[in-house]
């Protein structure tokens, strides 16, 4: 008899904890429940800013991040050293590996921040970027709310987003030492471009702009043109443009564009020239000066006077050596022939013959770009 009691107390009990359970997963609400402060920081004290881009937005800007397209670490080993705030790697149109991302960021961590144009707003793509290191995030082609939210979601820790914490070189190598803790600091410290670069993006872009957490809209100036059929200048493009700018400036967020547009009204952050761009411009700048003092001395060339034309030859040996983008090109090749206006024979002459030289480089832009510069006020014969 007292072993039957056992048992059914043993049982009553059970069966009570199973119904207490069960009463308890039912109750359950993923919406409702409080997070935890097990990552936050001890009362009154405030994430310090660690990532210098983030930095350098939280102070007015400019932000300018340099553009790698090379898969050598030694390439944004430099471009990294070259005085950016960050320097993104470009995976959206590059057949560049995760692998070898990883290994430039863990051989140069900085100066200028890791950052990296991803495909996709996809939890493979922002996760392989965030665990190997990159502090800039930029998603490109963002056409909805919902996609801005996924980017959003698989770029921030809980509770802001949804990144899971898989460890990575990021937070166990580069960033494991940082002020504060890695994990308690990092919804702080990231930055997060989304790029409108379609209709549907622009027509978004006003409740994309309001989500948390996106910290810029990046007005993607290719991109837009190719999405509409217009061009810089032309009034569709531009109120394209005004409505992507003002859609950041309405949310209180950074509006970002090319570098070439740092003179517009509003813009913030800016994305700089490709590595190639670089070298060519460097180059050009090096073999202008050595021309210049070759021709100074006597000992032969053809004197030149001043050097107002190097860095205007310099720019176009750069943007249109090789064109990467037809807007840069073109912006390159009004900026020179305006500048030429107010130079010197031997000067204009030099820009005159840069020009031809791209002309016959580029057959199919020499058209537009002899146009370009007649309306600047230059002609090419």
């Amino acid at each position: 008899m007292k072993q039957l009691l056992t048992l059914v107390t043993i049982t009553t009990c059970v069966l009570v904890g199973a119904t207490a359970r069960d009463t308890a997963a039912q109750d359950f609400s993923a919406d409702e429940f409080d997070y935890g402060s097990r990552f936050a920081l001890p009362d009154g004290q405030t994430a310090e800013i660690w990532n210098p881009a983030k930095r350098k937005l939280i102070e007015g800007g400019p932000m300018i991040g340099g553009t790698v397209r090379a898969t050598d670490p030694r390439t944004y080993c430099a471009m990294a050293a070259a005085g950016y705030d960050f320097v993104w790697v470009e995976m959206q149109h590059e057949a560049i590996s995760w692998e070898q991302v990883a290994r430039f960021w863990r051989t140069c961590p900085g100066p200028a921040a890791p950052g990296v144009r991803v495909a996709y707003a996809n939890e493979r793509e922002i996760q392989h970027a965030t665990d190997m290191g990159a502090a800039v995030i930029v998603v490109p082609t963002i056409d909805s709310v919902e996609e801005a939210q996924a980017a959003v979601d698989w770029t921030y820790f809980p509770p802001i987003g949804r990144r899971s914490s898989g460890g990575g070189q990021g937070p166990s190598e580069l960033w494991n030492d940082v002020p504060g803790g890695y994990r308690q600091t990092w919804n702080d410290n990231v930055v997060l471009f989304l790029m409108i670069e379609t209709l549907e993006g622009v027509e978004a872009a006003r409740e994309i702009a309001k989500l948390p957490g996106v910290t810029g809209l990046f007005a993607a100036s290719g991109d837009l043109g190719n999405f509409s059929g217009f061009g810089e200048g032309d009034a569709e493009y531009e109120g394209l443009i005004t409505e992507v700018l003002e859609a950041a400036q309405d949310a209180g967020i950074h509006a970002c564009a090319p570098l070439r547009w740092a003179n517009r009204p509003g813009f913030t952050c800016f994305q700089a020239g490709t590595e190639g761009a670089n070298i060519r411009r460097g180059a050009a700048a090096e073999i202008q000066q050595a021309e210049e003092r070759f021709g100074s001395t006597g000992a032969g060339g053809t004197p030149v006077t001043g050097s107002g034309a190097a860095p205007l030859l310099a720019n176009l040996t750069a943007e249109c050596g090789s064109i990467t983008y037809e807007a840069d090109c073109n912006a390159a090749v009004q900026q020179a022939a305006a500048g030429a206006s107010s130079m010197g024979a031997a000067e204009q002459e030099q820009i005159v013959r840069r020009l031809r030289e791209v002309m016959g480089t580029n057959p199919t832009h020499a058209t537009r770009i002899r146009e370009i510069a007649s309306q600047a006020g230059l002609t090419i014969r």
